[in-house]
């Protein structure tokens, strides 16, 4: 029986993440797995929020120049059920309680030097999700371009993403790295 590649890349990069930890990256052929998880690190320190018991998982697959992305949020607090919150892979690191180290929105025009950058769903990664009743949230997007390796974090913000790509204030981070 032969194994698609994309399930051997999957298939090495949850192996990966459960012997190293939170985040694990796996190649196979010319398919990249990137899978972090854990805790929502809290950038609202002193506040409570719905995200301060949450944990995160994210899964990217990079083939052929795209990146499927998936977020998968749960624990959030069951009182903010049917709202949406913005979420985007920022270009610095997820540190607790300092948002701003995070950076800006990842975005691939601003990495290839273009000026001015465009700012929207094909130029940045955009996960927003809608709480369901159980406190879980889940996004997929699928971008033409792969990031490049670093520490980066993938930030949940108060509101939904706007055309702009605001979404307020950033509530909540998870650590991406490879």
């Amino acid at each position: 029986m032969t194994v698609p590649k994309f399930l051997a890349a999957t298939t090495a990069a949850v192996l990966l993440t459960a012997a190293v930890g939170s985040t694990a990256s796996a190649q196979a052929g010319a398919a990249e797995v990137v899978v972090a998880h854990g805790n929502l690190r809290d950038l609202q320190l002193g506040t409570a929020g719905p995200f301060d018991h949450a944990r995160a998982r994210v899964t990217m697959i990079q083939v052929g120049g795209h990146s499927r992305v998936v977020l998968q949020v749960r624990g959030i607090d069951r009182s903010v059920s049917g709202r949406a919150f913005g979420a985007h892979l920022h270009a610095g690191p997820c540190v607790t309680g300092d948002g701003a180290a995070a950076g800006p929105h990842y975005n691939s025009d601003t990495v290839a030097g273009k000026v001015p950058p465009r700012v929207d769903a094909t130029t940045e990664v955009w996960l927003d999700f809608a709480v369901s009743g159980a406190g879980a949230g889940s996004a997929t997007t699928t971008v033409p371009f792969t990031p490049m390796p670093g520490k980066r974090a993938v930030v949940i913000h108060e509101m939904p993403t706007d055309h702009h790509g605001a979404a307020g204030p950033r509530q909540a981070c998870l650590p991406v790295s490879w």
